[in-house]
């Protein structure tokens, strides 16, 4: 099959996609794939995709020809996953065409070579869950002398409390099937808030109606107040993402109250994540924002767990992923917290996915050796989001995690 045929046929079937018609809207661009020997131009409206005649097309996407085949391999490699992953992280791949059609196309785009290939998901060992052993609840925490109010959900019986810190633009549903995992509710007390402006945590009844925008002092402040607060006690802080240098951060500047960190998918630096189309008025956020992020997973990994993933991003309130990511893409320095941290005090794992092309494993690498002492996991056949996207697969690499961390703990006891 010549490598025209073989996306043509691709193309043919994703024609009937219901998910591409879902992200889709009331669009209408045509699109085209340079390939070598000719383009292969295709119109990507409401409803699906089809090949036209000619050559003009409003988006135009260029690579030499064994790149094109690992956009049809089972599965694609890292950075061959998604549109946005060819855009902004493959530099294989040209794109040309205006950024806003660009940004109202793109969760259609991100599906349509999504769906280029469709490889199953990874097998990965069952463990017991129960979702009757979670509790949500809403708290008043004080926070620089304002009232917050917090929903956090909580599971478990344990001693050592561990709190799970949810990515930019999302909220605690991220952390579900840890929540629910029985072992870890037998060892530790689970507890997994949103936070300020997130999920069920609403803004503070002071908010002006102003543009959000996060900083590592505001956001410090919120996981400090939880802590003192709700917890009462020093925590272990399993972060993910933004979640991730937080913790850090807290390792660095609030040892006291950071028993030790898990930092799931950390970033060294991540300039560029930040776009002004996250939070733009002639562009849906909601599909917009869920597409930006869904290209970071595994294409191995569920997905049903994937679409679960993403659909946390599709619900987020205006400008908030956008002013989550001023911390996350623009503040944030490894190389200036991890020197801060003292890993025989706050013992530190962090874990990278290879799918990850935000904060790559390579991140991670430069990070730890930023910080002395602390344990760095390359985790195959996951991504960005490895709680939600494959609960099942990271589960043995947050075990092994939390094994590092807890045997420095009790060791300093």
């Amino acid at each position: 099959m010549t490598l025209r045929s073989a996306f043509c046929a691709r193309l043919d079937a994703l024609a009937r996609d219901p998910e591409l018609a879902r992200n889709s809207p009331h669009l209408n661009v045509t699109v085209a794939f340079d390939l070598p020997g000719g383009a292969l131009v295709f119109r990507c409206a409401e409803g699906g995709v089809r090949a036209i005649e000619g050559s003009a097309a409003d988006i135009r996407i260029a690579a030499a020809e064994d790149a094109w085949w690992r956009l049809l391999a089972d599965p694609q490699p890292p950075r061959h996953t998604s549109f946005t992953a060819l855009q902004i992280a493959n530099p294989d791949f040209d794109v040309s065409g205006d950024p806003a059609l660009i940004a109202q196309a793109r969760a259609a785009l991100d599906r349509l070579v999504e769906g280029l290939s469709d490889p199953s998901a990874a097998p990965a060992t069952a463990y017991e869950t129960d979702l009757g052993q979670i509790t949500g609840r809403y708290a008043m925490v004080d926070v620089a002398g304002a009232p917050h109010r917090y929903y956090y959900e909580t599971a478990g019986t344990g001693e050592l409390p561990v709190i799970f810190l949810h990515t930019a633009g999302a909220d605690s549903r991220q952390y579900l099937w840890q929540m629910a995992d029985v072992e870890l509710a037998r060892r530790f007390r689970l507890f997994a808030p949103d936070m300020p402006y997130h999920g069920r945590s609403m803004p503070p009844e002071a908010w002006d109606g102003g543009p959000y925008y996060l900083t590592a002092a505001r956001y410090r402040a919120w996981v400090a107040a939880f802590i003192e607060q709700i917890v009462g006690a020093p925590a272990l802080l399993i972060g993910g993402s933004m979640g991730a240098a937080i913790a850090l951060v807290m390792a660095a500047d609030r040892p006291d109250l950071t028993r030790a960190v898990i930092a799931v998918e950390p970033p060294f630096r991540s300039p560029g994540r930040r776009n002004a189309f996250q939070d733009h008025v002639a562009v849906h956020a909601g599909l917009h924002n869920s597409a930006f992020i869904r290209g970071l997973m595994s294409p191995t990994s569920p997905l049903a767990q994937r679409r679960a993933a993403s659909w946390i991003y599709t619900q987020g309130a205006p400008g908030v992923y956008r002013g989550d990511l001023a911390f996350y893409s623009e503040e944030f320095d490894g190389s200036l917290v991890g020197p801060r941290i003292d890993a025989a005090r706050t013992p530190v794992a962090l874990l990278s996915g290879v799918y990850d092309f935000s904060a790559t494993p390579e991140d991670g690498a430069k990070l730890a050796r930023h910080i002395p002492g602390a344990l760095h996991l390359v985790m195959e056949r996951l991504g960005h989001f490895p709680a939600t996207e494959h609960p099942a697969m990271f589960r043995p690499w947050l075990l092994q995690a939390l094994d590092h961390v807890s045997v420095r703990l009790e060791a300093r006891t």
